[in-house]
């Protein structure tokens, strides 16, 4: 069973041992890879990344090194010659065909899609449990890397939305008691989101304090 984190440092454990996946670049394969979410990246743009526009006299050599090194930590008991189930190579480029619960940024979307089917009794546990995953800031070990920016603003994008929706959750399911705190620690991390007021203004409303329900309402952006 194979597990990859990247909502913080970047954590692999293959059949629940901790697996080593090497040194910067070949590290940056994989991250590449993950960013991608299962589509497939062409090498010359894994190329320019990894070696940020500065590629050795053979960088396909080098690249199919490090391809070839990840597929045995990533299977490694896939027999020699085999073919790859899991980062596989088209003539288009490179993939990682992984289960939605093998990446935590994966199950983190995935959980945050199904909670906005559900009543607020299952939205709230739902939405605390993908939070959970989050152990720093999703793709740490890359922060700066300009192939990683976009995947890392969409996941913290997500992280505030998902946030809101546990707020959310706990005043549907008649708990403003438990939403004011978090909704008042989540308006001063985040001041110009609108939802946060609003909801920190429901769930003051909700507990008898409709002066500053309304006072909340005047920061809204």
């Amino acid at each position: 069973m194979l597990r990859v984190r990247v909502l913080g440092p970047l954590e692999v454990a293959v059949g629940g041992e901790p697996a080593s996946i090497g040194r910067r670049r070949q590290r940056a394969v994989l991250g590449i890879l993950l960013a991608a979410r299962g589509r497939t990246v062409p090498v010359d743009r894994i190329v320019e990344a990894v070696w940020e526009g500065s590629p050795p006299a053979k960088p396909r050599s080098s690249l199919h090194v490090y391809v070839s090194h990840l597929r045995g930590v990533l299977e490694p008991a896939r027999l020699p010659r085999a073919g790859s189930r899991l980062l596989v190579s088209s003539p288009q480029g490179y993939a990682l065909h992984l289960a939605a619960d093998a990446v935590d940024a994966w199950s983190f979307e995935a959980a945050v899609g199904r909670s906005r089917s559900l009543p607020a009794e299952e939205a709230g546990p739902l939405l605390d449990g993908a939070l959970g995953l989050w152990r720093g800031e999703a793709y740490a070990e890359w922060a700066g890397e300009p192939w990683a920016a976009a995947e890392t603003a969409r996941l913290n994008e997500l992280r505030l939305m998902a946030q809101e929706l546990s707020l959310a959750a706990a005043l549907g399911a008649g708990r403003p008691q438990e939403a004011v705190p978090a909704a008042e620690a989540y308006v001063r991390s985040h001041p110009l989101r609108e939802e946060g007021w609003r909801l920190l203004a429901l769930g003051l409303w909700a507990t008898g304090r409709q002066g500053d329900a309304l006072a909340a309402l005047g920061h809204v952006p």
